[in-house]
């Protein structure tokens, strides 16, 4: 019987990682529902594109005050239980959005169903960093990972049918009901990994000087990458339409990118697993990326583009959130999660108000595109500059320190 405990508790891991992704959709769901209603709400409410923008990033905002007391309240309730309520708050927040009636209450439900994503994000991440640390990391995170860009594709397709059909606030519904299933899932089903033999390690709050740079650093890569690909799903549809397409059709051409995702990101993340050349895989990848980002405004090219994007371009997610596991101690991760992401957040609050300040200010929505480009540049030059600064800590840092550094 102790023989095959491994054994069970490696398959174990796998079935709470499905059941992760498929709770997880809902949080790319709701997310993208102002994306995928913005020409509505223009057309109904007057809105220019900064207040889109300002609505879109108002998701993000949240992350900067509440990261940081969220992870500090892992200390006193379970995993479990705050990415239940965590969902719980986004589909309340949906709720509050779908009876909007002018800017205040979509704002207002924007920042609770943020305030949600950021409870659901940090422990959806430190339950599967705890279930496969050391295993196949980059390979499950990207895996978990696809979940956000699974929903947003599939919010893409789904929402602009629901506002065609029947009315743009029948997004926001549905998009809160999947919140709320998921909330339910994980309240009724997810249960922690085996406590490793020995004596238990203490949760711990604060981290030290230099877990602190690698975890800052590594939630600026994170963090400039998803606002390059938040960036295109919002602004790139506009570039098609622009181009002549309609609406629905650009919408669905630009999802493509996040479909292939799904089946990409988990393929780079093995393949960096299996060779350990992370850093090559991921500057190949966005080098691909870069190059569709900025021929997307040949609008007849668009579907080999938005392939492109996805297959290549946005593969590397999975190894870019391996980061956050080489950044800080184990006993230190829910508090270093909270770090983590109120630099993360800092980044995804101020990127979509930026892309469309320079859309308005050069009426061209490819404007927003190239700024999306230059965020997955600097995306790679962070990697890049992520090993070196761990090794040089590493051999500066005490006997003690070093094997967790090294």
């Amino acid at each position: 019987m102790p023989a095959s405990a491994p054994d069970a508790t490696r398959a174990a891991r796998w079935k709470i990682l499905a059941l992760l992704f498929v709770c997880r959709v809902s949080l790319g769901l709701q997310f993208q529902t102002l994306g995928s209603i913005a020409d509505p709400l223009v057309v109904q409410f007057g809105f220019n594109y900064i207040e889109i923008g300002t609505l879109i990033g108002l998701f993000m905002l949240p992350g900067l005050l509440l990261s940081l007391p969220a992870g500090w309240v892992g200390r006193h309730a379970s995993d479990r239980q705050l990415v239940a309520t965590g969902l719980v708050l986004m589909a309340l927040g949906g709720g509050i959005a779908a009876l909007a009636h002018g800017f205040g209450l979509l704002a207002l439900g924007r920042l609770v169903a943020g305030a949600g994503f950021v409870l659901s994000t940090l422990y959806f991440t430190k339950m599967v960093v705890d279930w496969f640390a050391g295993l196949e990391l980059a390979t499950a995170l990207g895996i978990l990972v696809m979940s956000w860009p699974f929903g947003i594709a599939a919010g893409q397709v789904g929402h602009a049918w629901l506002a065609a059909t029947f009315d743009w606030r029948a997004t926001l519904i549905f998009a809160s009901v999947c919140c709320a299933a998921g909330a339910t899932a994980v309240a009724l089903t997810y249960h922690s990994p085996p406590a490793p033999a020995g004596a238990p390690v203490p949760a711990a709050t604060g981290l030290p000087r230099d877990e602190l740079l690698l975890t800052l650093l590594a939630a600026a890569v994170w963090g400039m990458f998803n606002a390059g690909y938040v960036v295109y799903l919002s602004f790139a549809p506009r570039v098609l339409v622009a181009s002549g397409y309609g609406a629905t059709e650009a919408a669905s051409v630009i999802s493509i990118a996040s479909w292939v995702m799904i089946f990409s990101v988990t393929a780079a993340g093995s393949i960096a697993d299996r060779t350990g050349r992370h850093a090559t895989v991921l500057c190949v990848c966005l080098a691909a990326g870069i190059v569709s980002l900025l021929l997307l405004q040949h609008g007849k090219w668009a579907i080999a583009l938005s392939l492109a994007f996805g297959l290549i371009g946005a593969a590397p997610a999975g190894i870019i959130m391996s980061l956050t596991g080489q950044s800080m101690a184990p006993q230190r991760r829910a508090f270093g999660m909270g770090v983590f992401l109120s630099f993360y957040f800092l980044i995804m609050t101020a990127a979509p108000p930026l892309a469309g300040w320079l859309c308005d200010r050069t009426g061209k929505p490819f404007t927003a595109i190239e700024f999306a480009a230059g965020l997955f540049a600097a995306t790679g030059l962070g990697f890049t500059a992520f090993g070196p600064l761990k090794r040089r800590l590493a051999r500066r840092a005490s006997p003690d320190d070093a094997p967790r550094l090294a």
